[in-house]
């Protein structure tokens, strides 16, 4: 009875002085995927959430794991909706017990989540909302964003139509996406004069009122006359059916997806800002996606799935560098100012905001 006694004490002993990592070495590293698997935006949402497979796939050699862990990926459908996405995450955060979370696909969604990640104290990693208060004012210090946001964009836009004589008038959704994406563009333009805002509801369908409105304000003016359009999901150039052309005024707005650039074939010329297009970097990050892409899918990846692949990327190299720990205080050391290698090229996580800087 004695020797038994002695024998159980030392087993324990030698249990306790396990370390918490090395219990959690076994254990998955479970990660949710928050995005519009329905919903407008779901073509975007899909393009992730094939981007952040092959993400995972690539940065982890094919093994779905890192330091011995399997990475699991939840996923939930958010439908676009605001109200849902933040039940999800909290849900994600507090049953699945997921040790972080990415997404979401809309601004105003990634906005109502930000809170939660607050509360239950647990990194989101957005991508690909792009609102500039989701690492700005309404930002808190669980927040990480691969995606660019509107003021990237903006930047990227005002260099191709920023000049001495150009009139401007913006078209966005009446949206967090939409009047965030007009501030940041408003504030990157130097020499351009913009001569009014016009917002949508963000599923408009006609938009003859609003593009009338847009040409009353710009025929007339003098010099080159240039309508910029902030839009996501819909067909905002079938403005162009009304009197453009009898008006001189042209069509500019940033890149798309490549269904939704189809269209720009009518507006020969067109200029802007490109988040991402697969023939463009030459890495061999991008590589690796072309060539897998087309051999999974026959067609080559588009701008969210590089967007998925980034995010993938920036989440198996935090957990490489903190070996595997899980531990969100010390991912959030390991991320801040990290750099790492995406389809685009070099990212960093700015230490500031979480923002990730990109070309």
């Amino acid at each position: 009875m004695f020797r038994r006694q002695l024998v159980t004490l030392a087993a324990l002993a030698t249990c306790s002085a396990i370390s918490p990592l090395a219990m959690a070495q076994g254990k998955d590293i479970k990660v949710a995927h928050i995005y519009s698997k329905t919903g407008p935006l779901e073509a975007y949402g899909k393009q992730t959430q094939v981007g952040l497979m092959m993400g995972l796939e690539y940065a982890t050699g094919g093994t779905m794991q890192v330091a011995g862990r399997k990475i699991v990926v939840i996923e939930k459908d958010d439908q676009g909706k605001p109200d849902l996405g933040k039940n999800l995450l909290a849900a994600a955060y507090g049953d699945d017990k997921v040790d972080l979370a990415v997404g979401p696909t809309a601004s105003p969604v990634a906005l109502a989540m930000l809170p939660v990640a607050e509360e239950y104290k647990k990194i989101l990693l957005v991508e690909p909302a792009v609102a500039d208060s989701i690492t700005g004012e309404k930002w808190n210090k669980y927040i990480f964003r691969t995606g660019r946001n509107s003021s990237q964009d903006a930047i990227a836009n005002a260099v191709a139509v920023d000049k001495d004589g150009v009139s401007i008038v913006t078209m966005a959704q009446d949206s967090a996406f939409g009047r965030d994406g007009v501030k940041a563009f408003k504030d990157s333009v130097k020499k351009a004069k913009l001569v009014h805002e016009e917002y949508l509801p963000p599923a408009t369908t006609d938009f003859t009122a609003g593009a009338q409105r847009m040409i009353d304000k710009l025929k007339g003016l003098p010099g080159r006359k240039i309508i910029f359009i902030i839009w996501a999901g819909g067909n905002p150039f079938k403005i162009a059916d009304l009197d453009f052309k009898r008006n001189n005024i042209e069509i500019a707005t940033g890149g798309n997806i490549l269904p939704a650039m189809a269209a720009y074939k009518n507006f020969p010329g067109m200029e802007g800002g490109l988040y991402y297009y697969f023939g463009i970097p030459k890495n061999p990050v991008n590589e690796w996606l072309v060539a897998n892409h087309y051999t999974q899918y026959k067609t080559p990846p588009d701008f969210f799935t590089a967007g998925g692949m980034s995010a993938a990327i920036a989440v198996v190299e935090a957990l490489k560098k903190s070996a595997g720990d899980t531990n969100t205080d010390k991912l959030i050391k390991t991320m801040e100012g990290m750099s790492f290698e995406t389809p685009k090229g070099k990212m960093t996580f700015r230490k500031e905001d979480h923002q990730a800087m990109q070309d």
